[in-house]
């Protein structure tokens, strides 16, 4: 059993003649780890040396971004933002809009007892009063930059911010 299900994974030998003349890759000499392509070396002559290679290769090295340090530091960046540079724009503007109206007159002030805010889930021992609706929004938000940022640097999207 382990004969046969090695033969089906097995390439076919290519003679060192016919790797010298012809540079293209074929399907057998390519295999996948993860989505990375790894190219295998060339077959072995008769002698069991290998035939020297004459084209040059370009190695670029590119450095990975840690997916868990990414997410956390967008997070933890858009936390900050969200607590010590937009709060008070944010406040602002809420309480510019102020409360639906039918009307005229609030939905609570309607008769509506359900339109009442839920007081308790808004405080918290923040100074300035940032809460629990406060992080889940600011902290989405740095997930999704944190997404997006990965999203583009895994499929070759250079935006070239800083040249």
């Amino acid at each position: 059993m382990a004969a046969t299900s090695s033969a089906l994974f097995s390439a076919p030998s290519i003679s060192s003649t016919a790797a010298r003349h012809h540079q293209t890759l074929s399907p057998t000499q390519i295999s996948f780890q993860g989505l990375r392509p790894l190219t295998k070396s060339s077959p072995p002559t008769k002698l069991g040396l290998i035939a020297p290679s004459t084209r040059r290769r370009s190695c670029v090295v590119k450095a990975e971004l840690n997916p868990s340090l990414v997410i956390s530091l967008s997070t933890g960046l858009s936390l900050f933002l969200g607590r010590f540079v937009f709060f008070n724009f944010q406040r602002e503007n809420v309480a510019k809009q102020g409360l639906p109206e039918q009307n005229g007159v609030t939905h609570f002030e309607a008769g509506d007892t359900r339109a009442k805010e839920y007081v308790s889930l808004l405080k918290s021992n923040d100074p300035v009063g940032f809460n629990i609706v406060d992080v889940l929004a600011w902290g989405s938000i740095g997930h999704i930059v944190a997404y997006y940022i990965l999203a583009t640097s895994s499929n070759g999207y250079d935006p070239k911010f800083f040249e």
